[in-house]
C-alpha cells in the first residue's frame, strides 16, 4: 500500500458502529467503478487468499448483490447486499449479511449497514465509510472475526487493481514531441489483428514489442493475473503511415474493462506541453462526456479521456517531469 494514502480505522462503542476513511490514487470515476462494478469488486473486495465471486448484482435502490467468498479449499461463504439509497459517484448505503447461496439470510449472524461516501481530493478519491450494527454485542462479534485486519487488505487489493489498471499508461511514450495516435481495444484478439496490420504496413513493433498481462511482474505489488488472460495483450505499438501510430490492447472483464462496439477505440492526443492539453481538452470535451478528468496521474502523466458531441472517444496525455 501507498504509505501516503490516509487510512483510519476507529471503533465507537457508544454508537456501535465502526468509522473508516480511506484515501485511492486514482480519479473519483474510476474509484466509484471499482466500488460498484461486480465484474471489478470480484478482483479485491475478498482479504486474500480468499476471492470474490458475484452470483448476481443489481445496483439500484432496492436492488442486492449476491456473491460469495470462497476459500483456497472451495468453501463458499455467501453474503447479500440489499442496496437503500444510491447517489452516483457520491455516496450509496446498503445492508450487509450472511446468507445461503439462494440469498436466504442467515440470522445468527449480524446485518451492518453502510453508508459510503466519495470524494475527489485533487488526483485522489476519498472513501469514507461508517458501519452501524444493532448492537453492541455485533460489533465486538464482527471485531472478533477479524474485520478489521481482513478490510485492511481488501484495501490494499484495490490499490493493487488501480496499479495495474494504469499500468497500460505507463507504457505510452517518455518524450514530448507531439504526435497523434489512435488506441484500440479488442475483446482478446489484439495479436493476430496487429498482426495483420504489421504485414499491411511492413513495419516493426516499437517501444517495448509485444507486451503481455503475464508480463506483470508477480512481486506482491500487483494483484495476481489471471491464468485465462496471461498471454492476452497489455500494450503494443506499431508505426503505421505518415508517422502515425496504432496502439492496442486486450479489454478483459477480469481486469475491470467493459468493452462495447463504440468505446473500442480512442483517438490519443499527445500535445508538446502541459497549456496545450488543458486547452485541446477544455475546447474538444464542450458539449460531450468526460468519463476521466485531465489531471496529475500518479503514474507520472497529466491525463484524461472523453467522449466528444458527436460521440468520438479522445485521450489526452503529457508526460510530467
Amino acid at each position: 500500500m501507498n504509505s501516503n494514502l490516509l487510512f483510519d480505522f476507529s471503533v465507537n462503542k457508544e454508537e456501535n458502529s465502526i468509522h473508516v476513511t480511506r484515501d485511492f490514487a486514482a480519479n473519483l470515476s474510476l474509484v466509484w467503478d471499482a466500488w460498484t462494478k461486480p465484474e471489478i469488486l470480484d478482483l479485491w473486495w475478498a482479504p486474500k487468499p480468499y476471492k470474490t465471486e458475484t452470483k448476481s448484482m443489481d445496483f439500484t435502490e432496492g436492488g442486492a448483490w449476491l456473491f460469495g467468498m470462497v476459500s483456497p479449499e472451495n468453501e463458499v461463504h455467501w453474503c447479500r447486499v440489499d442496496y437503500r439509497k444510491i447517489e452516483p459517484q457520491k455516496f450509496y448505503s446498503g445492508l450487509d449479511g450472511f446468507c445461503d447461496e439462494d440469498g436466504v439470510l442467515n440470522m445468527e449472524f449480524p446485518r451492518s449497514l453502510w453508508n459510503n461516501e466519495f470524494t475527489a481530493k485533487g488526483e485522489n478519491t476519498s472513501v469514507n465509510i461508517t458501519i452501524k450494527y444493532e448492537s453492541l454485542e455485533d460489533l465486538e462479534k464482527i471485531i472478533g472475526f477479524g474485520f478489521k485486519e481482513g478490510f485492511t487488505m481488501a484495501m490494499e487489493n484495490l490499490d493493487q487493481y488501480i496499479e495495474a489498471k494504469f499500468n497500460l499508461r505507463n507504457e505510452l511514450k517518455k518524450d514530448r514531441s507531439p504526435r497523434v495516435c489512435t488506441y484500440l481495444n479488442f475483446p482478446g484478439n489484439t495479436e493476430e489483428a496487429f498482426k495483420f496490420y504489421q504485414s499491411v504496413f511492413k513495419t516493426e513493433f516499437s517501444g517495448k514489442g509485444i507486451q503481455r498481462f503475464g508480463d506483470i511482474p508477480a512481486d506482491g505489488n500487483h494483484p495476481p493475473v489471471a491464468e485465462g488472460i496471461k498471454k492476452m495483450i497489455l500494450h503494443i505499438e506499431l508505426p503505421i503511415t505518415g508517422n502515425h501510430v496504432l496502439m492496442g490492447t486486450d479489454a478483459p472483464k477480469e481486469m475491470g474493462f467493459n468493452l462495447t462496439s463504440g468505446n473500442n477505440m480512442h483517438i490519443a492526443l499527445e500535445p508538446e506541453t502541459r497549456e496545450e492539453a488543458k486547452r485541446i481538452f477544455d475546447e474538444l470535451s464542450k458539449g460531450g462526456t468526460v468519463t476521466m478528468p485531465l489531471e496529475d496521474m500518479f503514474f507520472g502523466a497529466y491525463f484524461g479521456e472523453f467522449k466528444d458531441k458527436y460521440g468520438i472517444n479522445w485521450m489526452i496525455n503529457y508526460t510530467n517531469d
